[in-house]
């Protein structure tokens, strides 16, 4: 299982624009992909209300991960989003 931890940097945290934007880009593939704060529940990460529902704020550690081919370069994608200003 591939894993990446990321600091949210975006002044509006990881909603509306960023989490739809987060959302479209896990929903392009077959892996299955979950997001967490650290310590937290993970949720799947291909649905716009459970990701809105974490309240990620700037300044706040996620946990994305996913399993299968091609996982690597979809988590990177992924990190690269949420951790965009």
């Amino acid at each position: 299982m591939a894993e990446r931890k990321v600091t949210v940097v975006a002044e509006v945290g990881l909603h509306a624009r960023p989490a739809a934007t987060f959302v479209q880009a896990a929903t392009k593939s077959a892996i299955e992909v979950t997001v967490e704060k650290v310590g937290g529940s993970p949720v799947n990460a291909k649905s716009i209300l459970s990701v809105m529902g974490l309240d990620i704020r700037q300044g706040e550690t996620i946990v994305i991960r996913g399993e299968g081919e091609g996982a690597e370069e979809l988590l990177d994608e992924l990190a690269k989003i949420a951790s965009a200003p």
